[in-house]
């Protein structure tokens, strides 16, 4: 999802605007996307971690402090905009075009998989063998071909009734299948950018999705489309895609107001949800995404076209960077580790609501980052450095016997060094001198090194082990 980080000259006086603006239509990583991803990530790990210290909220009701942390979708309608924004960047670049096909589908499956199906098997293992959530169906051997083959949207426990329902090893799991849904739907889309345009794009996919929604509770058809596919997300896409649009665009379109924009989109999003509550919110999620859609678009353009600097400044900062570098690992394997702890370790030990979430923040905050760390470092950055077996075989043979030349050569360093700093030292404090070879008893002195016949006596020891 990111690329090789690519950053403009610096510049001064007028010219400096147009120049932040014009970074966004380079190849490369946009600057803040990457903070994006990261604190999206986090997010979902506290809505989880929310969702076990207000078990069953608004029925549970959490102080006002808590409560935004239930709308963990948002962080969803995030990622999903953000893989149609990043997704759409090049082909924007290039009429509308991707230069293979074949390519770009090697690449979204070598992205996404590998780190995928590792996370499938971790959560089977911790399913199987630490802890299943309880009141939830135990994962089986149609969870591994359902989740494997990533149609669980399909046939998950809930939706299907039939032979294939299966149990969730990762409730996580659901967005990947839209996601990968989406990848497919992507070509489709450009060729409606390309025969019309951009924003008649996003005006076709939101008039079929908003009829689904309308149609929904009166067609069963469709009422079923509406609970397997959450269609609503494809509108967020085709808004991301739309939004590389307005990046690659000309300097009068990037240069407008697109933070306040964004500002300004997300104020009927909010007053909905504080004027309807959090009952319906949570049984109106559909509408809220589609409420959501204008003030995320808006939003990442304007942090494409670097502004405002600030919150630019800090998503590109340390912390949320280093977050966005696992991300994808951080969202992959969080819930197995939150059901382990939470269930497991501190609820009913710990008092319901406040006490639990500080608890769980503490244990699950550092422990699902750490893990994600080593998990993206093994599955998943490896996959983004190297683009095919090939190039990936390489590397790791290049790095073994490397490894296995330089291992003994550092024991050996190490040794040296140890004998170094261990050896006999004189009355003041200091090191001996190090003992020059001695010549063995019946062989010649060598005639390039004449010198002295070293005595016995009681001075031998010390002059055979060096002075001290």
């Amino acid at each position: 999802m990111t690329d090789v980080s690519e950053r403009p000259p610096p510049t001064t006086g007028s010219a400096a605007p147009a120049a932040r603006a014009m970074a966004a239509t380079r190849p490369g990583r946009v600057v803040g996307l990457d903070g994006i991803r990261g604190l999206a990530a986090l997010f979902v790990v506290l809505n989880h971690i929310f969702e076990r210290a207000w078990p069953g909220y608004p029925a549970n009701p959490a102080p006002f402090w808590a409560a935004w942390f239930t709308y963990g979708r948002g962080a969803v309608v995030m990622f999903i905009a953000l893989s149609g924004f990043s997704l759409g960047l090049g082909p924007a670049r290039s009429g509308w075009r991707f230069k293979s096909l074949a390519t770009y589908a090697h690449r979204r499956a070598w992205r996404i998989l590998p780190p995928y199906w590792a996370a499938l098997g971790f959560s089977l293992v911790m399913t199987w063998y630490v802890l299943a959530q309880p009141g939830w169906p135990v994962s089986n051997g149609k969870s591994v071909v359902v989740y494997g083959f990533l149609v669980q949207d399909a046939f998950a426990q809930g939706h299907h009734g039939g032979f294939w329902a299966a149990g969730s090893p990762n409730r996580t799991f659901w967005s990947i299948a839209i996601e990968a849904q989406l990848y497919f739907l992507l070509p489709f889309l450009l060729l409606l950018v390309r025969r019309v345009s951009a924003r008649a794009m996003v005006g076709l996919v939101a008039a079929i999705v908003v009829t689904i929604g309308l149609l929904g509770p009166h067609v069963p058809l469709m009422n079923s489309a509406l609970v397997k596919f959450t269609p609503d997300l494809a509108v967020l896409f085709a808004v991301g895609l739309l939004g590389a649009g307005i990046v690659t665009a000309d300097e009068r379109t990037r240069s407008r107001p697109w933070a306040g924009y964004a500002l300004a989109a997300a104020v009927p999003a909010i007053v909905l949800m504080a004027v309807k509550g959090a009952t319906w919110s949570s049984l109106n999620l559909f509408w809220l995404d589609l409420a959501w859609a204008p003030a995320v678009g808006c939003f990442l353009v304007a942090v494409a076209t670097s502004r405002p600097r600030p919150v630019v400044r800090f998503l590109d900062s340390r912390l949320p960077r280093s977050l966005g570098s696992c991300s994808y690992s951080l969202y992959l394997t969080h819930m197995p580790i939150v059901i382990a702890v939470s269930y497991g370790l501190v609820l009913g030990r710990v008092a319901r609501g406040a006490p639990t979430f500080f608890v769980l923040a503490a244990i699950l905050l550092p422990v699902t980052v750490c893990f994600a760390r080593l998990f993206a470092a093994v599955f998943e950055l490896p996959f983004q450095r190297h683009r095919g077996w090939t190039p990936l075989r390489q590397s790791m043979s290049a790095r073994l016997p490397r490894r296995r030349r330089t291992a003994p050569a550092a024991v050996a360093g190490h040794w040296r060094s140890a004998i170094r700093a261990s050896g006999p030292r004189n009355q003041a404090g200091g090191r001996c001198r190090p003992a020059h070879p001695q010549p063995v008893a019946g062989r010649a002195r060598p005639a390039t090194r004449p010198g002295p016949t070293v005595p016995s006596g009681p001075g031998g020891s010390a002059a055979r082990s060096g002075s001290c």
